[in-house]
């Protein structure tokens, strides 16, 4: 038995047009790029924007996504070359079966599903403590106290439903939905603009301070190597800032999990993930730049929570804060969808490849998609969405896909920051009470499967 072996481009793609296992080719180049979107902005692009704008950048935080967004293009480019080559479902986990042999495509196939399924079950939590906060539900029915939370369950169950329908539907379903959360973003954005005051821009780039260096494994690539200490502001703090931001725009390799369901993969696939980074991008350079022209980086309410919130708070727009909550409603929903069919195509591919019982690939007759993988999926997360805790699913350990992009769990009411995620410590300046960091004894401290932003990488 040879561990290594790889399988060629020509038969994975013979292998598509297998009767049983073909997934009908329904998306365009819109779709994908609608998923891409969809997956990639999340409530984080009302937190990061306020806290490095703060703690690193200053208003320079609109270069640091730039460079960000610049970062991932390059990757974003191998990713649509690679998908454009071999569109078949299950993105690293069939690309790296074609170059690096079996065992390495068993491990990334696994790493990807538990990626996606821990990721989709945590924000299903934050889905569903949005829901209970914006429509003041019953603790035991839906948010962090209840176990089991019904509303977790319920948003995972029916997006599975809508996944076994038809993967067009799904994008249907996605497209509607981002464009209410580009239309809330929209909003903040324009309603923004009136509020700025120019003098907030000065200085653009704060001059470098110096900051605390970490030792052994914490400390940054520059200071461990070339000996240079760090600093907060200036160019240092902008590539620091640019390097925390970083992973607000995880989720456009998902998209690559969809080539064998997209009618021109050559040209679709790339289509869709360098456009929806490039409109990722943007949006989130333009929120950046609003927030720090309305609130002063150097406030203390530019660290908190919700930093955009408090930015229209502090230009008397209390109001602003239930439409951002609307708008993470309609994130979190996508993010999950989006992450369920990314995790279901991946099992779908290492079924057909017979690394899972072969079975399991089999494709629904009438809507094209692999029902039973995702059937299997969806009760998998309900399962951990519904019983989980929060704080268990979500701990530093766990390699669940919750960055920035994908914000986890609502502040309540009483942090004064209804729409956005904690990102500090009990009793930090990014909490304004324990209460607000109740169930994240470490929040701020994002895990994701390749690294943690809180910590500055």
């Amino acid at each position: 038995m040879d561990l290594f072996r790889t399988k060629s481009v020509e038969r994975s793609i013979a292998e598509t047009d297998e009767p049983e296992h073909r997934l009908k080719k329904e998306l365009s180049a819109w779709d994908l790029t609608v998923f891409g979107v969809g997956v990639m902005v999340g409530t984080g692009i009302f937190v990061l924007t306020g806290e490095q704008a703060f703690s690193n950048a200053g208003p320079a935080i609109v270069i640091s996504f730039v460079l960000a967004g610049i970062a991932c293009g390059l990757a974003a480019l191998c990713y649509a070359e690679f998908a454009s080559t071999v569109p078949v479902a299950g993105s690293a986990y069939t690309f790296s079966y074609a170059t690096l042999g079996e065992l390495v495509a068993w491990i990334i196939g696994w790493d990807l599903v538990l990626e996606l399924a821990l990721g989709a079950a945590v924000v299903a939590r934050g889905w569903s403590a949005y829901l209970q906060s914006l429509l003041d539900l019953p603790t035991w029915l839906a948010g962090d106290d209840a176990i089991p939370d019904f509303g977790a369950i319920a948003i995972v169950l029916a997006l599975t439903v809508v996944g076994v329908l038809g993967t067009k539907l799904s994008g249907r379903f996605a497209s509607v939905l981002v464009i209410v959360k580009v239309a809330v973003v929209t909003f903040v954005i324009v309603a923004g603009l009136f509020f700025i005051k120019a003098s907030n821009y000065t200085p653009f780039v704060p001059d470098s301070q110096p900051s605390k260096g970490e030792s052994g494994l914490d400390s940054t690539l520059l200071q461990s190597i070339f000996g240079i200490e760090p600093t907060v502001f200036g160019v240092y703090g902008i590539i620091a800032a640019a390097s925390v931001v970083f992973f607000a725009f995880i989720g456009f390799d998902i998209v690559a999990t969809s080539a064998e369901e997209t009618k021109n993969p050559q040209r679709d696939v790339p289509r869709g993930i360098l456009g929806s980074l490039a409109i990722v991008t943007l949006m989130y350079a333009a929120v950046s730049f609003v927030v720090t022209g309305m609130l002063k980086y150097s406030d203390e309410r530019m660290n908190t929570a919700a930093p955009l919130a408090e930015a229209f708070k502090a230009n008397d727009l209390d109001w602003a804060s239930k439409i951002i909550s609307v708008g993470a409603v309609a994130g979190l929903t996508t993010v999950i969808l989006v992450l369920m069919l990314g995790q279901a195509r991946v099992l779908f591919a290492m079924s057909r490849d017979g690394l899972l019982p072969v079975s399991l690939a089999k494709v629904h007759p009438r809507f094209g998609t692999p029902f039973r993988i995702t059937i299997i999926t969806g009760l998998f997360v309900a399962a951990l969405a519904g019983f989980v805790p929060l704080s268990e699913l979500s701990k530093p350990s766990a390699s669940a896909r919750c960055s920035p992009s994908s914000s986890c769990r609502p502040a309540s009411s009483s942090c004064g920051a209804p729409a956005a995620t904690c990102t500090g410590r009990s009793g930090s300046p990014g909490c304004r009470s324990s209460r607000c960091c109740r169930s994240r004894p470490a929040c701020g401290s994002w895990s994701t499967s390749r690294s943690r932003p809180g910590s500055g990488s």
